[in-house]
């Protein structure tokens, strides 16, 4: 694990609920975390001796797919646990699942659920009681609804569950990291680590004797819950030192500043950040301008100065940590000196279309434009727009570029990017051969998946319909050596606990 050390205010975001939009409310480059301590370390030694604490809004519900706070919500993989666990390389690991099968034509996927495994009642968990969660997890109130919109049906039976899907989807695994939970209460049962707790108006997740992985494994048998009222009320309890650890965006746009003793941990995310081009009209109607926009963007420098390292830069709309990501094809629209050769431009302008209400995003589209203006010297507007106003310049097309941001899918599915019905094709790219494209990838698995991968991308370097920048990561902050050998990755800041150790 590598450890880098500097001193900072950080800019400090609570992460909001991932939604497949060309996010505004908004990342390490190694397949493991990165730890990197912060602010005065010197306090640590004389500190008082405190529990290991987490944060919690105790008037939300605790639901892991229907809660509201997602201060809650992170806290889920201690109380619950799913079918799969995702990996940092965006890999699909078994957990409450031993087993699949899938149908030929990739439609039908029948999971074989574990044996021998109960809630913290003791009840047994079942193939029914799987495809009730599911079933919850894919209606509208849910945090899950997006990535089960093509799933048609949900049947379980014995220890089993019968997913039918509407279109094939070779990497349907990487979507089933979803909580399963007994119920639809506030306060659900589950099958993981810890159960919560009520003394009193005190909270706290207490170990189970029973868990079925092992109570022996676990790093610490009791862990306290701080009530907190609202998001700056966490921020300040871990500023003191109330709370242990939290989940953090340093690439949001709140500028909620503090300094303290604590370290910081990167994990890899699907946020993926990126410049769209309104290929209906204007310059970028030209395949070889957008080409050459594409390769004059500093993605390096944008990570280093913009995202301070909390993100990794992309040439492909996947994740460099993943087994997708062609280093080869990524080297056809790296940064290019002289890109615009041979491209008659004097005179021309360039409208960059940003929401105004997102620093860390205001700030990269004021370097994008600098970039391109130095590259092409073109002139490169840059239009700030409140959100509402941004969505509806996107809409009529009024723009030539926009930065965008847009929280993708574990199996990586741009199918609402960039195919020519997708709800977030706001370039108006018309290409039903990319579609097709896009529809092979998700119907194929395996090395099938990794050829068709390489197609769509070589295809989409050809073409340039948007210009990938980077991938945002995630971070979790720990009390100054509190804790060690964290490995969080997306959805689950508590991945491998039982390698944790807790001072």
């Amino acid at each position: 694990m590598k450890a880098r050390f500097f001193s900072l205010i950080l800019a400090l975001m609570l992460l909001c609920s991932c939604s497949y939009v060309p996010s505004d409310s908004s990342s390490s480059s190694a397949s493991s975390a990165t730890s990197s301590p912060s602010g005065d370390t010197s306090s640590s030694e004389n500190a008082t001796y405190s529990p290991f604490t987490l944060g919690a809004y105790a008037l939300y519900g605790f639901h892991p797919v229907l809660s509201n706070s997602q201060a809650n919500l992170t806290l889920a993989p201690l109380l619950y646990e799913s079918l799969f666990s995702v990996n940092g390389q965006f890999e699909a690991e078994p957990v409450l699942c031993d087993g699949y099968t899938v149908s030929e034509d990739g439609l039908v996927w029948t999971f074989s659920i574990r044996s021998g495994i109960n809630f913290s009642d003791g009840t047994s968990l079942t193939g029914e009681i799987v495809a009730d969660a599911l079933t919850l997890a894919k209606s509208p109130a849910s945090f899950y609804a997006s990535r089960l919109s093509e799933v048609s049906s949900i049947r379980g039976t014995g220890q089993q569950v019968t997913i039918t899907l509407s279109t094939p989807n070779g990497s349907f695994p990487t979507l089933l990291d979803i909580p399963i939970a007994l119920g639809e209460g506030e306060r659900p049962l589950g099958t993981g680590p810890y159960v919560l707790s009520e003394t009193g108006t005190h909270l706290s997740l207490i170990a189970r004797s029973d868990w079925w992985q092992g109570s022996s494994q676990l790093p610490v048998w009791e862990i306290p819950l701080t009530s907190i009222g609202k998001a700056e009320n966490l921020i300040t309890a871990f500023d003191s030192g109330e709370v242990s650890l939290i989940d953090a965006d340093l690439t949001g746009n709140d500028a909620l500043g503090y300094s303290g003793s604590y370290q910081v941990w990167d994990y890899a995310s699907t946020n993926f950040v990126y410049l769209g081009y309104n290929t209906r009209q204007g310059l970028c109607r030209d395949v070889e301008i957008r080409k050459a926009i594409a390769q004059s963007i500093d993605r390096e420098q944008i990570c280093e100065s913009v995202f301070a390292r909390h993100a990794v830069e992309a040439t492909l709309p996947v994740h460099p940590n993943s087994a997708l990501y062609d280093t080869e094809l990524a080297q056809s629209l790296a940064l290019k000196s002289n890109a615009f050769e041979g491209l008659d431009l004097s005179g021309r302008s360039l409208t960059l279309l940003v929401n105004i209400e997102n620093t860390a995003k205001s700030t990269l589209a004021n370097l994008i434009a600098k970039q391109l203006e130095l590259a092409s010297g073109i002139s490169v507007t840059v239009d700030r727009l409140p959100w509402e106003e941004y969505l509806e310049a996107l809409s009529q097309g009024d723009f030539d570029l926009y930065l965008g941001e847009v929280s993708l899918s574990a199996d990586f599915n741009l199918t609402q990017l960039l195919s020519p019905t997708g709800t977030l094709n706001y370039g108006g790219w018309n290409n039903s051969a990319c579609g097709a494209m896009i529809a092979s990838m998700q119907s194929s698995a395996g090395e099938e998946r990794q050829v068709a991968a390489r197609r769509l991308y070589s295809y989409l370097n050809q073409w340039c319909p948007i210009a990938p920048i980077c991938f945002k990561n995630g971070t979790v902050l720990t009390q100054y050596g509190r804790v060690s050998n964290l490995s969080p990755v997306q959805n689950n800041l508590f991945f491998h606990l039982s390698q944790w150790t807790v001072e």
